[in-house]
């Protein structure tokens, strides 16, 4: 659920983006989404034979800022 910011202003949206080796796994996850799969993929690079090791994991954390006004690009 969103918090509600006074002014009206819509709060901003964290996103992520998984990756192993420089190639994304996984992108556009909501913060949820990105803690079970970053400990999905911990544990299965972490217990199974796979050609990853745990150093080649990395994410990205962006946050989303909404556009201001109506304006769209065409």
């Amino acid at each position: 659920m969103a918090k509600k910011i006074p002014g009206g202003k819509k709060p901003m949206e964290k996103v992520y983006h998984i990756y192993a080796k420089e190639e994304c796994l996984y992108n556009n996850l909501t913060e949820q989404q990105f803690n079970n799969t970053w400990n999905a993929l911990n544990g299965m690079v972490g217990l199974m034979k796979t050609d990853y090791e745990l150093e080649d994991l990395s994410y990205e954390e962006l946050v989303k800022t909404p556009m201001s006004g109506h304006e769209h690009s065409y």
